[in-house]
């Protein structure tokens, strides 16, 4: 089956080194840390590890998917909707991105801007920041879905009896994106957004 696999164009070399680059995890902030410190510090903290993370890999194992489905494809049904929901993951995570980075984010530094300076927050045009908080987090539960379809489809990412180094890898590239994408959510659903409709809502009081 390696055989196969390098019929197809796929440089194992190539994908096994940077699948070991993605893997290879920097000593990250604590909760302790993010939840103290500012909220610019945790955005950009955010947008550093897990957006790039995001924006790099998902071509990449799409890539990697493609060449798997294309020789194993017949004998592996399955490939075919891990396929068809990855490429609809990524295409949303892209559009994601692009909202918080663009219009959410912003907002949430300008806020917090004013609070430490003492000055009035300017209103946001979406409301309040619970508003796109609330979009944020449907589109999270999504990506959820999407993740626990794809862990169901590779059976855990289990690799199957015949799975060459390029299946293998994928399989264990795909475990390693569910495994980034839910501290990713978790950093944002748990951390950030929260303490960002506090923030709104206190200095609102005053």
């Amino acid at each position: 089956m390696d055989e196969a696999c390098a019929a197809a164009n796929a440089n194992l070399d190539q994908v096994l080194k940077a699948l070991e680059a993605a893997i290879a995890e920097p000593a990250r902030p604590s909760d302790r840390e993010l939840r103290s410190g500012s909220l610019a510090e945790l955005i950009s903290h955010i947008v550093r590890t897990h957006h790039v993370f995001v924006r790099t890999q998902v071509p990449e194992v799409e890539s990697l998917i493609e060449k798997v489905h294309s020789k194993h494809g017949a004998n592996h049904p399955e490939l075919a909707k891990i396929r068809t929901v990855y490429h609809g993951l990524g295409e949303e995570l892209m559009a994601h991105l692009m909202k918080e980075e663009n219009i959410l984010f912003p907002y949430i530094e300008r806020m917090e801007e004013s609070v430490v300076a003492h000055d009035p927050i300017l209103p946001p045009p979406f409301g309040t920041v619970a508003n796109p908080v609330r979009m944020m987090e449907h589109e999270h539960d999504n990506a959820g879905i999407a993740l626990k379809i794809l862990r169901e489809s590779s059976q855990n990412f289990t690799p199957p009896a015949d799975a060459c180094t390029s299946f293998r890898a994928l399989y264990t590239a795909l475990a390693n994106f569910e495994k980034d994408l839910h501290q990713h959510i978790h950093l944002e659903n748990n951390v950030l957004f929260p303490r960002a409709i506090e923030m709104e809502t206190t200095q609102g009081r005053r």
